[in-house]
């Protein structure tokens, strides 16, 4: 793959990556239509169907062809045309357009408590009261517990609305039936080539890229007082419109260890989460595996592999009007998302 050179403003460390964007401001009624573009530190061009080899990029990640985008990043370098952003160049300055959701997936497979020390913590925190033992004592036994999940156990997956997927160019909007919103930092598998009940060995094949998910749930909407038996209602927690800002970038798997990977959230500038992909209890190979025992992956479709300690529940500190959240995953780059309290009949 080429050797071009990131920029150090994005966050992103690849080479190159794909991004969607638009003209003008961050109205999300406005700045004309959405585009798909090829990103170099910080630049970006546009990508038409003759640069991709494909109709659409769903069609593309099917069979994803990375070199091919990375010759057409090496062939403007070598032509001058890598630097120079006036009126007769493809490329332009990043910083000129707006950014949006990198993919559009079919379905959305999400997986759950997924962070060995976040488990670990949970059990603690939720250890019950007549439980006189020491601390330490309930955290080794939930380790053990862990790990025997990780040695014989399956991963916990729930489905989310491909709908609520957008860009951080769009504000959060915090439904006013609830005062319960949360965030949960997330590394994205991308998928790329079709495949149905894949076994472990394989299914690193099936990745074409990664990127940037925000989870966001409603606390109080996960149980249901009228229905307790029939367990976690997922739809209703976590399918409001723009409940998954994703990206801003799809990296190309070839770019990415994703084994040991960074990640944060900051909250106005606050600290949050922070931890890295090694923690994960059931790696990726295992995730794309059980994901698909059931059901088709498709190009383009997002696995979300799990969320770490530090949501708004453990700090009891939950969304607000006015709050930024600042999410990054080590090269991958940065997702900042603005929140804002539901007008009156907004979605009515």
């Amino acid at each position: 793959m080429t050797s071009t050179t990131p920029g150090p403003g994005t966050g992103l460390t690849a080479p190159f990556a794909v991004a969607r964007f638009r003209d003008g401001d961050d109205d999300r009624d406005g700045g004309g239509p959405v585009r798909l573009g090829l990103v170099a530190g910080e630049r970006i061009r546009p990508l038409e169907e003759a640069d991709l080899g494909a109709p659409h990029l769903n069609a593309f990640l099917a069979a994803p062809d990375w070199d091919r985008l990375g010759r057409l990043v090496d062939a403007d370098a070598n032509t001058g045309t890598g630097t120079d952003t006036g009126a007769d160049s493809a490329w332009r300055p990043l910083a000129e357009v707006t950014l949006t959701a990198p993919v559009q997936p079919r379905q959305v497979i999400q997986a759950g408590a997924n962070y060995r020390t976040h488990v670990i913590d949970l059990v603690v925190a939720h250890a019950p009261k007549e439980d006189t033992r020491p601390e330490a004592e309930i955290r080794e036994d939930a380790a053990r517990m862990m790990d025997e999940r990780a040695a014989t156990g399956e991963p916990y997956f729930f489905i989310g609305l491909p709908a609520a997927v957008v860009g951080d160019d769009v504000p959060l909007v915090l439904p006013s039936y609830s005062e319960q919103h949360d965030w949960e930092l997330e590394l994205a598998v991308v998928v790329g080539r079709e495949g149905f009940r894949i076994t472990p060995g394989e299914a690193m094949d099936h990745v074409a890229g990664y990127t940037i998910c925000n989870d966001i749930t409603t606390r109080d909407r996960v149980f249901r007082a009228d229905s307790k038996g029939l367990g976690a209602d997922w739809y209703r927690a976590k399918n409001a419109p723009g409940f998954l800002p994703t990206g801003p970038f799809l990296v190309p798997a070839g770019f990415v260890e994703p084994d040991d990977l960074a990640l944060t959230l900051d909250l106005n500038g606050e600290r949050m989460q922070d931890a890295v992909t090694s923690d994960l209890l059931f790696d990726l190979p295992a995730l794309i595996s059980a994901a698909s025992l059931n059901m088709p992956l498709l190009p383009g479709d997002l696995l979300l592999t799990g969320s770490p300690a530090g949501n708004g529940a453990h700090w009891g500190r939950l969304l607000r009007d006015g709050d930024v959240m600042e999410g990054s995953v080590q090269g991958l780059g940065t997702q900042r998302v603005r929140c804002i309290a539901e007008s009156a009949g907004e979605y009515r």
